[in-house]
């Protein structure tokens, strides 16, 4: 049996996804908060627009961490955990709260789960955008 060691996210990984979600949110006007986690759930980076709402800071750091711990994008869960959604209890079966808005994102190398990412202050579709930007940013 071979064993494949895949590199973890690194904060040089991190800020590739920091600075790309930045400029996509300038770029749409959006003020927005970023935050990266690694596979272990760890803050690796976060960053604050001046301008954007506090509870931004909040819902990226959720979105991330709901994204990593379900290896799927936010945007793809929303429906699940509506009240007749399969999945409806799921946003209150955990001691960490997970957020099922878009604008989080599983982060992959070589097949393999090493992160995720979550932005928040935009709308959610602005957020998943910028998030994907970021993630196909780190993929180059």
């Amino acid at each position: 049996m071979s064993t494949t060691t895949v590199t973890p996210l690194t904060t040089a990984d991190a800020e590739v996804l920091i600075t790309a979600a930045r400029h996509a949110a300038e770029a749409a006007g959006a003020t927005v908060s970023i935050t990266v986690l690694d596979a272990g759930g760890h803050l690796l980076a976060f960053r604050r627009d001046d301008r954007a709402v506090l509870i931004a800071g909040e819902t990226s750091t959720r979105k991330a961490y709901t994204a990593l711990q379900l290896d799927a994008a936010t945007a793809d869960l929303v429906d699940l955990v509506k009240p007749d959604g399969p999945f409806h209890s799921l946003t209150t079966a955990l001691d960490r709260p997970l957020l099922f808005i878009a604008g989080g994102l599983p982060i992959h190398r070589d097949g393999r789960l090493i992160g995720a990412i979550g932005v928040g202050g935009g709308a959610p579709e602005q957020d998943h955008s910028f998030a994907t930007t970021a993630v196909e940013a780190l993929s180059r």
